[in-house]
């Protein structure tokens, strides 16, 4: 059974940083994907960064060179480092991941498993 435990988020002011943490259990690795998704207040969801099964990391362009997806193996946990935040990443974020065998090229945010959501607030 694949469960995922978030943490982290807050509230920050425009500049700052945060780091998000879900720790996961269930998931082989190797044989998932697992992406950090976002919900904006009044918005759709956004698949925000995703990590392939071979570790190969892709970024929305609104986040790139300012978020870092990566996973430590050896404690079974995703982080997404958020530096340089901006008001518009203000959001309700989610960890996810799935074993679909097109994982690595799925643009979607269908993923089969999700993590409780935590809040990210950025003031300006």
């Amino acid at each position: 059974q694949v469960q995922l435990v978030v943490s982290g988020g807050g509230s920050v002011e425009a500049g700052g940083s945060l780091r998000l943490s879900c720790r996961y259990s269930g998931v082989t690795n190797g044989n998932y994907c697992m992406a950090w998704v976002r919900r904006p207040p009044g918005q759709e969801y956004e698949r925000v960064a995703r990590m392939q099964r071979r570790g190969y990391a892709v970024y929305m362009d609104s986040v790139k060179g300012r978020f870092t997806i990566s996973k430590d193996t050896t404690e079974n946990t995703l982080y997404l480092q958020m530096d340089s935040l901006k008001p518009e990443d203000t959001a309700t974020y989610f960890c996810t991941a799935d074993d679909k065998h097109y994982c690595d090229i799925y643009s979607g945010i269908s993923y089969k498993h999700w993590g409780q959501g935590t809040q990210v607030t950025v003031s300006s």
